[in-house]
Order: structure tokens, then C-alpha cells, then sequence
């Protein structure tokens, strides 16, 4: 998300889009660009900056530091220009990864930072149980942060369609409103799809920055993901698009959880490398993949079954890169391990259904650098979305945290 100030009609509003410009691109240059190069990137006069700077800084938005060496101190006067930074009483997103048996949390600062807070496995059959036991979670960081926390992203294994989960793994939770769920009073609760976010996360964090065109494929239990113009994932009419998983990409006559036939993840999936290695699909289904890619090197069974996922990995791609011509095609969660493990298969599937005349450049493959807090800074990108506005920044409680704290 982008902000202009076309709308600002007085200087009141002009000034608060500015901030909100100022405190976006501090954000998205992870708190690296010093005051002299945010100047320059947003064309604002030097005076203007410095305005804008000291103005965030007093509401405990920010804090401009000096780096020396690997240190960073408290910039003072006569210093040069400083590194705005987030303030240690700034705001915090709350991330969630939710999955069929169990849920991660993170909290995440300004400029993306993100520390796992916590993992639970569902103790249950019933996916009603893990909301809950969710939701009470949630209220106890709540409690924690207090004014800090601005909003909880969730990120769902299923498609979202008009804020509601369809199609999940988990019959409980068919047609479930996971923000309405999950709300707690004032905080706002924003749900998207995981592998969506999995791409936003590497659009804005990872290998996927700056690109005009990216596509992003993330496997966990299914197969899915995003196609990214400048950034911003393409979400489709209904806000469903990227179940690249449900599209018959190899060829398979095997009929599907979604009710097609022939999905191109019952083949490139974990399903595909349970299947093929002889394993019980019983239980988490992504740490049971996991398993058979690491007993790929001393079981035949396992290594040919890695091949052939691998080969149908790189087709499936292939096929999506003639459809969509992107710039670069980044994979997460268990399609980074894939490729990890056997990189040949998957470049040559990739290959072999690629156009001739791509084949000279195909379009690079770049795995995950984000690892496992992939989806989890996907959905904190969500929330953070929706803060640097003007309308966020003036719900910011400045008055009720803390003036200062130690450094560090």
C-alpha cells in the first residue's frame, strides 16, 4: 500500500500524510536509511524532515539513532544525520500462523523485526478448540503490550473469500469469520491466506523486492501462493485468488480435497511425497514431509519419491511462468526445502514446459530468505498496512507510553 497526498486539502492534512509517507518508508527500509536518505527518497525539503522526524519521535513512533561501528547510540546534536529507528515503546503487531493442528505467534516492530513468541499444538480433534484456545492467547499478549499493540494479523490455511475461510482442511471451520472470531474490543483482527502471505512477506522483506512482476509459491499441506504487481499480491474478485495448488498442471487423474481432479499439489505437495515414499499421512503432514526429504539421502524410497516431486515442482512452475511472465518465481515453506534438496530435478521440470523462448533466461527461482517467519511477517505486514495512514497514526496513544526507556 501506497499513500499520495492528492487528497490533503488543508495543511493539517497535508502534514499528516506526510507522516504517514515518512513513517511507510522507514518502515519498508527496515530501519536502515538514514534521515538524509528518507529526504531525498520522499523529495521533502530538509527543514520539512526534520519537522517530521522530531514530530514521530514525540509520539513515540520513532527514535533517530547514530550508528557507530556495530553500535547504534542516541543521536545528539553536532552528530550527522541519524538512522530513525523504531522507538522501544513503539507500536507491535501481533502475528499469527494458523495451521490444521496447531498456531504460531510473533510480535513484530516497526521496520519488521519479529521474535516468535509462541507455538501450540492443538490438543484436540476440534478446530473450535484451537480458536479458542487462540483467542485466550491473544488476550494474554494483549494484556502484555497494552496501547502498544495496533492490530493481529492471522494468516488461515484455506482460501478467504469475502473474510471467511472456504474450503478449509477442517470442517469447524468452513465459512468461519476468523476476525470476527478472534476480535478483541478495539484491536483490529485481519485474516488473509497464508500462502498470499508468504508471498507479500518475500515482496516486501525478501528475495522478491522491487520486482514489477513476481510470482511466489508457498507449500505447506496444500499448494498455493500469489502473483505480485509491484508489491501488492493480486487477490481476485472474491479475494480468492492464488490456489495455484487446484490448477491440473501435470497431468494427474487423481481426484482432490477441493473436489477437482488432477491438482497439481497432489503431486508437487506433501501429499505427492507421503504417497510416493509409502508414509501414513496421519498427523502434521508438513513435519511428516520434512522427514522424507531428510531420509531422502539413505532411503531409496524417499529419494525417488523427492525426485519426482521435484520434477513436478519445476513443471507446475514452468507452466505458471508461461502464463503469467514474471520477473522471478520465489518459493516458500516446503517448496523452499524441495528445491533445497534436489535443485536439478526441480530446474529441469522447470525447463521442460517453459516456452522455447524463455528458455535462454528463464526467470530466476529464489527461495525463501524469510524461513519460517515468512507467513508470520506477511501477516504483520497486514497490520502495519493498515497503521501507516493517516486514520492509523491518529488512533497512536502517544499520551499513554512511556516518555523513554533504556536503549536495548
Amino acid at each position: 500500500m501506497r499513500l499520495d497526498i492528492e487528497g490533503a486539502t488543508t495543511s493539517a492534512d497535508l502534514r499528516a500524510h506526510n507522516l504517514a509517507r515518512l513513517l511507510r518508508a522507514i518502515h519498508d527500509g527496515g530501519g536502515m536509511r538514514t534521515r538524509a536518505e528518507l529526504t531525498r527518497q520522499l523529495s521533502l525539503a530538509r527543514g520539512t524532515a526534520t519537522v517530521l522526524v522530531r514530530d514521530l519521535a514525540d509520539r513515540n513512533l520513532i527514535e533517530e539513532l547514530q550508528i557507530r561501528g556495530d553500535e547504534a547510540v542516541h543521536r545528539s546534536r553536532g552528530r550527522p544525520t541519524g538512522v530513525p529507528s523504531p522507538h522501544p515503546y513503539g507500536p507491535v503487531a501481533l502475528a499469527v500462523d494458523l495451521r490444521d493442528d496447531s498456531f504460531s505467534v510473533a510480535s513484530f516492530e516497526l521496520t519488521g523485526r519479529g521474535t516468535t513468541l509462541e507455538r501450540q499444538e492443538r490438543q484436540s480433534a476440534s478446530g473450535t478448540d484451537l480458536l479458542n484456545s487462540l483467542g485466550q492467547r491473544l488476550a494474554a499478549h494483549r494484556t502484555v503490550l497494552g496501547p502498544r499493540l495496533i492490530g493481529i494479523g492471522v494468516a488461515v490455511p484455506s482460501p478467504v473469500s469475502q473474510g471467511r475461510m472456504v474450503q478449509p482442511g477442517l470442517a469447524a471451520w468452513d465459512g468461519v469469520d476468523v476476525s470476527e472470531v478472534l476480535a478483541l474490543g478495539p484491536v483490529p483482527v485481519l485474516a488473509g491466506n497464508d500462502a498470499r502471505l508468504a508471498g507479500l512477506a518475500e515482496a516486501r522483506r525478501g528475495g522478491l523486492r522491487d520486482l514489477s512482476v513476481a510470482l511466489h509459491l508457498h507449500l505447506a499441506t496444500g499448494v498455493g501462493g500469489a502473483l505480485l504487481s509491484r508489491g501488492v499480491p493480486l487477490t481476485g474478485a472474491h479475494g480468492a485468488a492464488g490456489e495455484f495448488g487446484h490448477l491440473p498442471l501435470t497431468g494427474g487423474t487423481e481426484s482432490c480435497r477441493c473436489g477437482g481432479v488432477g491438482c497439481w499439489e497432489l503431486d508437487a505437495g506433501s501429499h505427492g511425497l507421503l504417497r510416493r515414499a509409502g508414509r501414513p499421512e496421519y498427523g502434521d503432514r508438513v513435519e511428516l514431509a520434512l522427514g522424507v526429504i531428510k531420509d531422502a539421502a539413505c532411503q531409496p524410497a524417499c529419494a525417488r519419491a523427492l525426485t519426482d516431486v521435484a520434477g513436478a515442482l519445476g513443471r507446475g512452475m514452468g507452466s505458471l511462468v508461461n502464463a503469467h511472465d514474471p520477473a522471478a518465481v520465489g518459493l516458500s515453506g516446503l517448496g523452499r526445502d524441495i528445491y533445497q534438496a534436489a535443485p536439478e530435478a526441480v530446474r529441469a521440470g522447470y525447463v521442460s514446459t517453459l516456452m522455447r523462448f524463455r528458455r535462454d533466461s528463464p526467470p530466476p527461482l529464489i527461495p525463501s530468505r524469510l524461513g519460517n517467519l515468512s507467513v508470520l511477517t506477511g501477516a504483520a505486514e497486514l497490520v502495519f498496512d493498515a497503521f501507516l495512514t493517516p486514520r492509523g497514526l491518529a488512533s497512536w496513544p502517544a499520551a499513554a507510553i512511556p516518555a523513554a526507556a533504556p536503549h536495548g
